[in-house]
């Protein structure tokens, strides 16, 4: 008996799909340690803001490092170019001036965020400080950390040739970050060379700090970024052990997260109800291979639970080029400074559909 036609075309059909799945290419090692782990997250509807930023003529950014905004709505970028610099610009992305031009603390950015207080705080990674401006950016109120003498070789990371040095409570060694808990109380992600956060009191003075150069439980590799919440919980961006580590307002360990990928950029939102974001972002070599697996952020509720996942690593408008800070002190307004394309994007989320809603 001769084979009904749909036989033939199901057959073939069966036979491309095999051939395919064949010739897809496996994920390499290094691809597999960059992807995050987390799978079948929806994806979050997201749209850009189009030129958002207006610099004026013949000024430009150089890295886009930093962003945070204000309660004003106003936006903080903190730039590597030539020299690097702190921008403000309004709500509607005008610029309005430069703050703390040839500030002696400026040489290498790596953070800018905005407390409750609109105090602006600048962390530089090169000058092992960070520096505290009042609202208007007129005044330098406070610097924790201090400049390396002129004379001082830039020193070698630990783990890369180099002993870990002994961590002191006022020196910090390639600081990374800074967030607050509800009393004032300072936190400093101490990078690339102490592998800690510490814990200062409203005045700068030291309380206590936790971590050091590891992947048990507690330890850090690489501190990257870091946010806290309403509660004064801190969550720390463990970049190169690819998680996030979430300590309590005394610095005792309470979780991690590792399904994300590696965080380089991490924020809390400003509430009532609060959400963390993370951005697994593609690293600033433009290696083709881990960009395919890379450059998605995600948003989870603060216990570690993911709702979603938006964006991919490329170049164009919606894409994300190395992701270096987030700003999503309104959860539908999410800010993104990037490396590798020199700009910032304004995002806006779209609401996230009910059951109520997909049942219509």
């Amino acid at each position: 008996m001769k084979p009904h036609p749909l036989y033939y075309s199901f057959t073939a059909a069966l036979l491309l799909a095999s051939s395919a799945l064949a010739q897809a290419p496996a994920l390499t090692r290094a691809q597999q340690a960059a992807k995050a782990k987390a799978e079948n997250i929806p994806e979050l509807k997201f749209e850009v803001v189009p030129n958002f930023l207006k610099m004026p003529p013949g000024l430009y950014l150089g890295e886009g490092i930093g962003v945070a905004t204000n309660s004003k709505g106003h936006v903080f970028v903190y730039t590597r170019s030539e020299n690097t610099r702190l921008f403000e610009f309004d709500k509607t992305g005008t610029y309005i001036k430069e703050i703390g031009e040839g500030v002696y603390g400026f040489q290498f950015a790596h953070a800018v965020r905005v407390d409750k207080d609109d105090n602006i705080w600048a962390v530089d990674e090169g000058s092992n400080m960070v520096i505290k401006f009042n609202p208007e950016g007129t005044k330098v109120l406070m610097v924790i950390g201090h400049r390396p003498d002129a004379a001082d070789a830039t020193p070698a990371i630990p783990g890369q040739g180099a002993p870990s040095p002994p961590a002191e409570p006022y020196t910090l060694n390639r600081p990374t970050d800074v967030a607050f808990d509800p009393a004032g109380n300072i936190f400093v992600s101490d990078g690339y060379g102490n592998s800690r956060v510490v814990k200062y009191d409203k005045f700068g003075k030291f309380i206590k700090s936790v971590g050091s150069r590891g992947s048990a439980q507690g330890e850090l590799n690489l501190p990257h970024t870091m946010a806290s919440d309403a509660k004064g919980n801190i969550y720390v961006g463990d970049r190169s052990n690819s998680r996030v580590q979430v300590f309590d307002d005394d610095l005792t360990f309470k979780a991690i997260y590792d399904k994300v990928g590696a965080p380089w950029a991490v924020c809390v939102s400003g509430g009532p109800h609060q959400y963390l974001y993370v951005s697994n972002s593609n690293p600033d070599n433009n290696n083709a291979d881990i960009a395919a697996v890379t450059g998605d952020i995600y948003k989870m509720e603060l216990d570690g639970t993911i709702l979603g996942k938006f964006g991919k690593a490329g170049k164009g408008a919606g894409d994300f080029s190395t992701i270096h800070e987030l700003d999503c002190r309104n959860e539908n307004e999410i800010f993104t400074s990037e490396i590798t394309a020199w700009r910032v994007q304004k995002l806006i989320m779209h609401p996230t559909p009910t059951q109520t809603d997909t049942k219509k």
